[in-house]
């Protein structure tokens, strides 16, 4: 349970069914574990998730925005149609996570692991992923203008993307689109086409 009463009310309404969907925006749930549970449509936003385990939760078209999951497990879990801008990331486990079609502008994920996820159709737009890992993610039509540098590894990360992208590296910030943003990825390892 999370330190926060309030917090703590909510989710007892919602586990007795006296609220059909979850409602916790704003309020402190660290370290909580809701792992398995079915949170589709429900509001997270501004939610401090600080190390929660949301381990194959299924957070369909649910409202994150604002929503501090640093170093949360989200592992193997959905988020299709999911609204995350400006949610912070930072060192989360979102391995296998499916963000298919998801809204995910003005996200701090510096660190996180984006191991064989999916992130067809999504929208990145001016994400942070310095230190990230994409190894064997895959981005169908997937918007990806973000900030990557060094510490990204994109080994196995496939598919087709839209840049532009940023790339931090010993000689400052540079923006990378079509064919140099193909071929920086590529040499790392990835598998991608940029359009």
């Amino acid at each position: 349970m999370p330190d926060s009463q309030e917090a703590a009310e909510a989710l007892d309404r919602w586990a007795a069914g006296v609220d059909p969907l979850l409602d916790v925006a704003g309020m402190n749930l660290s370290r909580v574990d809701l792992s398995g549970s079915e949170l589709a449509n429900s509001l997270l936003s501004q939610a401090i998730l600080h190390e929660a385990k949301l381990i194959k939760v299924d957070l369909y078209r649910s409202h994150l925005e604002g929503a501090d999951f640093t170093g949360a497990d989200l592992s193997g879990s959905t988020l299709v149609k999911s609204v995350l801008d400006h949610a912070v990331l930072r060192g989360a486990n979102l391995n296998r996570v499916n963000l298919g079609s998801a809204e995910v502008s003005l996200v701090d994920a510096r660190g996180a692991s984006f191991r064989s996820a999916q992130l067809d159709g999504a929208s990145f737009f001016d994400c942070q992923l310095q230190g990230a890992d994409l190894s064997g993610a895959s981005a169908q039509d997937t918007a990806f203008e973000v900030t990557m540098d060094e510490g990204t590894v994109v080994t196995g990360f496939n598919g087709v993307v839209f840049g532009p992208a940023k790339v931090v590296d010993e000689d400052g910030v540079r923006e990378l689109d079509g064919p140099e943003l193909q071929d920086w990825l590529n040499r790392r390892g990835a598998q991608v086409n940029v359009r």
